[in-house]
């Protein structure tokens, strides 16, 4: 392919790095850039910048190979797309944006605030939510770029933003300039023997542990050690982003603690005595706000790859490993091996108690006639998925609450979701990238009717490349989640979080129609009719409306009170409300 420009130089170095695919938003100030690209990359073109942005992070965290790539223009395609960034900066994920930028000659002084036409600051703008971002006024040598495009990928993943002028995109090629040998060595991500049996140690006094792992352990590596884990048998939970790990029906999962999470694995997880956390920084959301009622009787763990999450101190660490997660996991698991089996039969039979009396599904919720119950519909789309799908559980509110409490995952599915940033709009966006980083395989997108009319006009990307995305709108509405709490914290005082209260949304048929895409509403008594479990499995798009009763309770959560001094105190983990009943309390809380 004949290079003429500058353009086609970093385009060529890009298919040398492995990518394939380019989300983007044509505009002027990236003309030369689209047109290199057009003729090497799988272009994919988006309506919004934001779509983008998210499409590239989903495609990279769900592909087995090849990378993906967002090209925008100046100005508001830059600040179009700093959402998905932010996305992806908080779930250490890796993303490439390439932003387009006026003239050299054009760019404005430090006095000016604009001379180019759309000029804006992008490095300002991205730099603390990137691991760098970069402009090109002049072409940069080949090394220089590919090294700051790597960085992406180096201890905790995380964005790259790269702003070129328009005039270094359409300049003459550069001299290739022989690579320098890069002789560094990563060793603080290596597993260090004296950390392995400082676990050890903490293992062989420990009769109630467990591991957590979060999405710093790889779908490759659990491939790998899933059966040497459940012959050692230490019960393993997984955070949200983490939960396609291991098949739901493993004895040996315990389920995903959270403030919103399953009740029966805060449960336990709050009477477990040593807690090996790799791969998962441990947030606010994973402790629970109450941070200091973490672990009340146990002894933490955590192995991370950025020392930061280390030294935070919320939680209280009594062991911080800073390697990465997945070599530390094989380097256990084969010391392990080696070691003396643990005898771990009555912490066994004490959690399938608790999972037996604590199901998932709790009769807790309200089930109205002419809804559908959402934890009955997880249920049942459970069942009614295989295990080649990828699911994409939005990020926010009760469609999400419902996937991460009551979803039972197949070991094979893909699940991707970014909680980080929790913001309401990125399914749709997320279920694009995911679509063509795994061709032929449907993707399941599950988000409520507020969060999915944030970022609908990429209904006609879905339908313009007849993507086999199935969309489940929960259709209750409004920002149901919102709408709690103002009722519980403001006495119903609502505000724009209804159609009564002046939110505007479609009617959901003649949308999905206007692109050409047929259309389902769920019967409630019968949800998962013939029609719909064909219409699941086929190749096309297609949307169905899952009718929710706008005051659908969401049940079990993590409550907090308004302190005098306005001020939130949340109860731990294991403290979740409705309240057990007392023979039920009694017997699931035997060591706390």
């Amino acid at each position: 392919m004949s290079v003429e420009t500058y353009g086609d130089q970093l385009c060529d170095w890009l298919v040398e790095e492995g990518y394939t695919h380019c989300f983007f938003v044509a505009g002027g100030n990236i003309m030369h850039l689209l047109n290199s690209a057009r003729k090497r990359f799988t272009c994919v073109p988006v309506i919004h910048e934001v779509a983008a942005s998210i499409a590239v992070e989903y495609f990279n965290e769900s592909s087995e190979g090849n990378k993906a790539f967002a090209l925008v223009t100046a100005g508001p395609g830059i600040t179009n797309a700093i959402t998905g960034i932010a996305g992806a900066w908080l779930e250490s994920r890796e993303m490439l944006i390439i932003g387009g930028q006026v003239k050299s000659s054009d760019l404005a002084s430090s006095e000016l605030r604009q001379r180019g036409i759309q000029e804006i600051n992008g490095i300002a703008l991205t730099e603390s939510i990137t691991k760098i971002s970069l402009q090109i006024a002049v072409p940069l040598p080949k090394q220089e770029i590919m090294n700051a495009i790597r960085l992406g990928t180096k201890g905790r993943p995380g964005p790259i933003f790269i702003e070129f002028c328009l005039d270094a995109q359409g300049a003459s090629p550069i001299e290739i300039q022989p690579a320098k040998v890069n002789e560094e060595r990563r060793l603080d991500l290596v597993a260090k023997i004296e950390d392995i049996s400082a676990v050890l140690e903490l293992l062989e006094n420990s009769v109630r542990p467990v591991f957590l792992f979060g999405a710093g352990v790889s779908r490759y590596s659990s491939k790998l050690i899933v059966h040497q884990l459940s012959i050692i048998g230490i019960p393993i939970m997984t955070t949200w982003n983490a939960l396609d790990r291991i098949d739901s029906s493993e004895p040996f999962y315990w389920g995903r603690p959270n403030t919103w999470g399953q009740r029966s694995a805060n449960i336990l997880i709050q009477q477990s005595d040593l807690i090996i956390a790799v791969g998962t920084r441990l947030g606010l959301q994973q402790t629970g706000f109450n941070w200091q009622r973490f672990a009340p009787i146990g002894k933490v763990v955590q192995v991370d790859i950025d020392s930061a999450e280390l030294t935070k101190m919320h939680p209280h660490i009594d062991l911080a490993i800073n390697a990465d997660a997945n070599i530390f996991i094989s380097e256990f698991i084969k010391s392990l091996e080696s070691h003396e089996p643990l005898n771990l039969s009555e912490w066994h039979s004490f959690g399938k108690l608790v999972r037996d009396l604590v199901p998932n599904n709790e009769d807790s919720n309200n089930r109205d006639p002419g809804f559908v119950n959402p934890y009955d519909f997880v249920d049942e789309l459970s069942e009614n998925l295989t295990d080649e799908d990828l699911i994409i559980p939005c990020s926010s509110g009760g469609a999400f609450t419902t996937m991460m409490q009551g979803f039972a995952q197949k070991i094979g599915q893909k699940v991707i979701t970014n909680k980080g940033l929790a913001s309401m709009g990125y399914g749709l966006s997320g279920a694009i990238g995911a679509a063509y980083a795994n061709p032929g395989r449907n993707v399941v997108l599950i988000e409520g009717d507020g969060g999915f009319a944030q970022n609908l006009q990429e209904i006609g990307t879905v339908a313009s490349a007849n993507l086999p995305i199935k969309f489940f709108i929960y259709d209750n509405g409004g920002y149901a989640s919102i709408k709690m709490t103002q009722k519980n914290y403001f006495g119903g005082a609502y505000v724009g979080c209804d159609r009564s209260t002046g939110l505007g949304l479609p009617e959901w048929e003649g949308l999905f129609g206007a692109f050409g895409v047929e259309v389902t509403t769920l019967d409630p008594i019968k949800p998962f009719s013939p029609l719909v479990l064909k219409r699941l499995r086929s190749k096309n798009p297609s949307a169905f409306i899952v009718p929710i009763n706008p005051d659908q309770t969401y049940f079990p959560k993590i409550t907090s009170q308004v302190l005098p001094n306005g001020q939130m105190e949340s109860n731990p983990l294991h403290l979740m409300t409705p309240a057990l009943t007392e023979p039920v309390l009694s017997a699931v809380f035997k060591y706390i």
